[in-house]
């Protein structure tokens, strides 16, 4: 549907219905990035345990299990939400405007994640790396999306299914660092690193294939937002989604064919089982790691539509309605954290201060998740305020 066919019908929803709809996804983006906050505690106080992709049931602390499992729903909801942005965004820009944003925004990204977000890291890491993480898969996939959402619907959708339905083809694809494509295998497909001047060493955490089609598919379901599509319609889809998803996970995973690492039955520790059965490859994100994420996230914004008028949802919506502020500010506390206690108390495990027991990552995080909060709520206020400051949009 063309835009001057759906301004027309959004602009005669009413304000409410609109503020509530936009909520609810704002609400969804900031619960992905409080929860993501637990992940990156691990990663900075709890560094000295390693943790395998897929995790190793056999090994891995039990909270620390499920705690991946949990914050694995954080990445591939927010890059489909992004998608979904974009649409929504398009909706009242024109063909021009959403490019130029799609293409600003994604090259800030990756500049960001380059650079400054990638010095947060140096002196935990033991080389100056630049991390090609979720930041810079976001800038990326942005730039791509530029490229392709002038495509006809059913053709984004169809690419979309594919990348993520059948990349896993391609594991089996491996190169090696004296292979001429070997840099652009490993940002697509093939997380590794690769060295590059004056000392640095690239990571490619995040290989972008997969997650092209993640935000293709937001972009794709992006009509169902529409202002003319009615909430109860909306939520029976997501629902339908949602469980399909989620059931086409168990179905394949009980299968252990395909879509990832095959999992097995621990013997005489059905808990171990269990993590065995929901560890799952992130790097790059397996299909049946998407599908019970993506589906879950399908199922949370059908439950945040009917719990939208609570104090819950408002909060979160602060959280997800200034990310990239929130993103950056956690990451320079936990640093200053990290180097402080480095700097008062010294290494506590090898060269890092690391905590000794992985329940301190849960006092943390309740401790930490109010004082970012206060911050983050001013911002958000700021960007609501003054939309005469157009960079403020990009963050």
């Amino acid at each position: 549907m063309t835009q001057t066919m759906v301004a027309p019908a959004a602009a005669r929803t009413p304000a409410a219905a609109v503020a509530s709809r936009l909520q609810n996804i704002d609400a969804l983006r900031g619960f992905v990035m409080v929860l993501m906050l637990l992940d990156h505690l691990r990663e900075t106080f709890f560094i000295h345990i390693p943790v395998t992709d897929p995790i190793d049931a056999t090994t891995i602390l039990p909270a620390m299990g499920f705690a991946r499992f949990a914050v694995s729903f954080c990445a591939p909801i927010f890059v489909a939400l992004t998608g979904l942005g974009v649409y929504l965004f398009s909706i009242h820009h024109t063909a021009q405007e959403t490019t130029a944003y799609l293409l600003k925004r994604g090259l800030l990204l990756m500049a960001l994640e380059l650079f400054p977000l990638s010095f947060f890291y140096w002196g935990i890491v033991p080389q100056p790396t630049l991390w090609m993480q979720v930041i810079w898969c976001i800038g990326l996939c942005m730039i791509i999306l530029a490229a392709l959402r002038h495509l006809p619907r059913p053709a984004l959708i169809g690419l979309g299914l594919a990348l993520v339905c059948l990349h896993n083809l391609l594991d089996p694809i491996r190169l090696t660092p004296d292979d001429s494509l070997f840099p652009l295998w490993a940002m697509l497909h093939q997380r590794d690193t690769f060295p590059l001047a004056f000392g640095l060493v690239a990571k490619t955490t995040y290989p972008i294939l997969p997650w092209v089609g993640v935000i293709l598919l937001g972009f794709g379901i992006g009509p169902w937002f529409r202002g003319d599509v009615p909430a109860d319609v909306r939520q029976r889809r997501l629902l339908i989604l949602g469980f399909g998803m989620i059931a086409a996970f168990i179905a394949l995973r009980l299968l252990n064919l395909y879509g990832d690492k095959p999992w097995f039955v621990v013997e005489g520790d059905p808990v171990r089982t269990l993590i065995g059965f929901i560890s799952l490859t992130k790097y790059p994100p397996s299909l049946l790691f998407l599908l019970p994420t993506l589906g879950g996230g399908a199922l949370l914004l059908v439950l945040f539509d009917r719990i939208k008028d609570t104090g819950l949802i408002s909060a979160l919506a602060v959280f997800g309605g200034a990310p990239m502020f929130f993103y950056i500010l956690h990451l320079f506390v936990l640093r200053i954290l990290y180097h402080s206690a480095l700097a008062i108390w010294g290494p506590t495990h090898g060269q890092y201060f690391a905590f000794d027991n992985y329940n301190w990552v849960f006092v943390w995080y309740a401790a930490m998740i109010v004082p970012l909060y206060i911050p983050t709520a001013w911002y958000s206020r700021l960007k609501r305020r003054r939309r005469d400051i157009a960079w403020l949009k990009y963050f």
